[in-house]
């Protein structure tokens, strides 16, 4: 359902010693636990990158839902999203307790028991499919379940910890959201979402790559064979490169097929050129023999943060390339 962000990094009171799985280390509760807590359970900061590409897959649907159906289909989007992290955190609280940027959540911290964070998330994931399918159609909630369960079970348990290849096939979790919101609205699924599914599925590993090489240090402690940890910074930073060039090749496509017009088309060049930019500057990085960055890492981190823009701003485009197709037709004499 969801790419994972960055996570502050703290002290965690109550260290769990490595693992493999959930088995691993129960943890003592200190009692602490607060509201902000169980929020933190739900990943906020990625659930707003899921919900925003599933409303837009929502607002581009042929079929407008009645805005209070709409407000709930996006709330169940928020909800599952928040449920598969919170699941996502109570499975890996052993390699989470081993990682500065992730020791200090809730679970490996000790302040909320793993046992309440697994009932809280298949609450919540439960509730958010069997809403979903009330208020707006059952394909929606089927594909809303999907989602969750392939972040979970497929990216979680099975690839994770397995295959340096986890977040490109796992990256189809964080590309559900388009779809779900479509069929929300139309009971179908179009050729249009489907492109946005693809579109997410390929800024995935640019995204979250970047972020693996100045974060490589971590995933090697907790044993997670992340690409930089298993191939090398160097041939991380080619796979960014490649990816990115096929990710402005995708983006393109709903131009290509009639989908999108010149508003859109101008926008993923415009875009796609800066995401270039950034994982040619990540490519060209020196590094030492042992694939340190002399830089500092400062090209991967400020590709990292540009793909949160491109993503944003690219999906933007393509409400307004509607809204704005009118004017631009006429503008150039062809309305």
């Amino acid at each position: 359902m969801q790419t994972e962000g960055r996570e502050g990094a703290s002290t965690a009171r109550h260290p769990v010693a490595a693992g493999g799985g959930p088995a691993a280390a129960p943890l003592g509760v200190t009692g602490e636990d607060s509201l902000a807590d169980w929020i933190a359970l739900l990943k906020p900061r990625v659930m707003t990158l899921v919900v925003f590409t599933g409303a837009i897959g929502l607002l581009l649907a042929p079929t407008a839902l009645h805005p209070t159906l709409a407000l709930i289909a996006i709330l169940c989007i928020a909800v599952g999203a928040g449920a598969a992290g919170c699941i996502n955190q109570w499975y890996e609280r052993d390699i989470d307790a081993l990682m500065k940027r992730t020791r200090s959540r809730p679970i490996p911290a000790g302040r909320i028991p793993a046992e309440a964070a697994l009932t809280y998330g298949t609450t919540l994931a439960a509730f958010s499919v069997l809403v979903m399918g009330l208020a707006a159609n059952w394909l929606a909630a089927a594909i809303l379940a999907a989602s969750i369960a392939f972040y979970v079970f497929v990216y979680t348990i099975w690839l994770k910890r397995r295959t340096p290849q986890n977040i490109v096939i796992g990256g189809a979790a964080g590309a559900f959201p388009p779809l779900i919101g479509w069929a929300a609205a139309t009971g179908e699924v179009g050729l249009l979402p489907l492109l946005m599914f693809a579109i997410v599925f390929v800024w995935t590993p640019p995204h979250f790559w970047s972020l693996a090489l100045y974060a490589h240090g971590d995933y090697a402690r907790a044993g997670v064979p992340m690409l930089p940890v298993v191939a090398g910074a160097r041939e991380t930073r080619r796979q960014v490169l490649l990816y990115t060039v096929a990710l402005v090749a995708v983006s393109v496509a709903p131009v290509l097929l009639g989908l999108a017009g010149i508003v859109y088309g101008a926008a993923a060049l415009l875009l796609g050129a800066g995401f270039l930019r950034h994982a040619w500057a990540v490519w060209a990085d020196r590094q030492e023999a042992d694939g340190r960055s002399l830089s500092g890492d400062v090209p991967a981190r400020h590709a990292f943060r540009f793909s949160l823009l491109y993503l944003a701003l690219l999906f933007t485009a393509l409400p307004a390339d509607r809204a704005l197709a009118p004017l631009v037709a006429g503008a150039l004499g062809l309305g």
